[in-house]
């Protein structure tokens, strides 16, 4: 995710980031700036005449109307990729939120002196959020982070059961259930807390279920061609309404009106699914790592 301060707007207007939608842009920019122009010139040079230039006037009219209607198809497609932006960003504060309550209420019930399942508790707390990220990616956990967190538990059942897994976040989920259940066994929790526990461990996998809704349910299909379809035909018809008043001055003022238009439909594109990992979206590895912090600070043993 990009940070930048939204104040210092001067520098945004003559900045072009590596993700801004002019890059992307620019030879579909330079190809429409020759066919306007092209226009522009044989319009001028065969078609010019006051009685064309009224013509031209009356139709104008009717295709205002037309980009009227395509503003409020724009202005529902960006409120809609917002909203899944939104909602993901919303869910991962849930997940911090139920990470830090259960990591809290776990510590205030276990003794103290369990370091054990204080440390396994707060391995698999740190897994889950991290599994959940690479997940949302099309990604497994790397090598890496099971060689930096599970070093001292690489006898445990669980590690191999989460790195073989296909879903891998709800591998360790089932991996914190049946812990909670095997702590209550032995003693060290009694059956309110454990309904308790699981009622905040169900939390999770609902945070995992929602995440995955979003990223598997895109805009519909009819609607996203028959946006991009209704976009190409305005901006391709344009310099044959206008060019009769603009003159050469037609093509400046189509690829603006591409660019506008075009730019707001990869934004839309881009932060519908946030859990991509684009400029754009949201930092889940950073909220990963955070929230495994606030599990294991929760229990204790952050500085362990």
């Amino acid at each position: 995710m990009i940070t930048y301060n939204p104040k210092d707007w001067f520098t945004f207007i003559f900045r072009i980031h590596k993700a801004e939608t002019f890059r992307q842009l620019m030879p579909l920019m330079i190809g429409v700036t020759i066919y306007a122009g092209a226009i522009g010139y044989f319009e001028f040079h065969t078609w010019y005449s006051n009685e064309t230039r009224e013509l031209t006037k009356a139709i104008s009219t009717i295709y205002s109307i037309l980009g009227f209607t395509l503003s409020l198809l724009l202005v529902f497609r960006t409120n809609s990729a917002y909203d899944r932006w939104w909602e993901g960003r919303k869910l991962w504060g849930d997940l911090t939120n139920n990470t830090r309550a259960f990591a809290s209420h776990m510590n205030a019930v276990l003794p103290k002196e369990d370091k054990e399942a204080r440390h396994m508790l707060g391995l698999l707390l740190t897994t889950f959020p991290y599994a959940l990220q690479a997940h949302l990616k099309n990604e497994k956990i790397d090598d890496a982070f099971y060689t930096k967190q599970w070093s001292t538990h690489l006898a445990h059942a669980y590690y191999t059961r989460i790195t073989h897994a296909t879903h891998q976040p709800l591998e360790v989920f089932r991996c914190l259930m049946e812990y909670v259940a095997q702590l209550s066994k032995e003693g060290k929790l009694n059956g309110q807390s454990v309904y308790h526990f699981k009622t905040e461990l169900n939390k999770l996998i609902d945070v995992c279920g929602a995440c995955e809704r979003i990223k598997n349910t895109p805009i519909p299909f009819s609607y996203s061609v028959f946006l991009k379809k209704f976009i190409f035909f305005y901006v391709m018809l344009f310099p044959w309404i206008y060019s009769t008043q603009m003159i050469y001055f037609i093509a400046p003022v189509t690829v603006f009106v591409l660019y506008v238009l075009t730019s707001i439909e990869l934004i839309a594109e881009e932060i519908e699914n946030p859990f991509n990992g684009d400029p754009n979206d949201l930092p889940t590895l950073e909220m990963a790592v955070s929230i495994g912090s606030n599990g294991r600070e929760g229990l204790g043993i952050s500085g362990e």
